[in-house]
């Protein structure tokens, strides 16, 4: 395990949370998110999460990981489609990552979301988390509109509230 970045997994909380998300961010976020879903078939959920647990830190689980568990745990993967795809934000490591289900991967590519999640992590770098996960959100469904046209009567099937883990 590396010490500096047990460290700040140690010290980054809730509070820091609300420090780079306020009310007023997280309100925004959910609803481009729902604006943004209006303009394709597919489904999106931001999940944000202060740290790791330490069982999971002690064991070096990456953010790819973790995203990964989470996308399963979060039942991501089961949309109609197959066409729900999370972005997580490990803030202790402001990491960003995108796990996508397998109908939109199979069409859209890890290239593409690699450069998302670099794009959004520049905006982290520098402070503007509600930038960068508007703009994340808003990469990701430009994709999706090429893939997953919109459906008049598809029901929402993940929920557009941002989640705080």
């Amino acid at each position: 395990m590396q010490w500096r970045r047990a460290l700040r997994h140690l010290f980054t909380d809730q509070r820091s949370v609300r420090r780079a998300f306020s009310a007023h961010a997280m309100h925004a976020i959910r609803t481009v998110t729902g604006e943004q879903e209006g303009r394709h078939g597919g489904e999106l959920r931001f999940v944000v999460e202060a740290s790791l647990p330490l069982i999971n830190l002690w064991r070096g689980q990456s953010a790819r990981n973790r995203a990964v568990e989470l996308f399963g745990q979060l039942r991501i993967w089961d949309t109609e489609h197959n066409n729900g795809v999370l972005i997580y934000l490990l803030l202790a490591d402001k990491r960003v990552e995108i796990v996508a289900d397998r109908g939109v991967d199979g069409k859209v590519g890890n290239a593409n979301w690699e450069v998302i999640c670099r794009g959004m992590q520049k905006e982290f770098a520098a402070g503007r988390f509600e930038t960068g996960v508007i703009s994340g959100i808003v990469a990701v469904s430009d994709l999706l509109v090429r893939h997953y046209p919109p459906a008049s009567a598809a029901p929402n099937e993940l929920p557009d509230e941002p989640l705080v883990l």
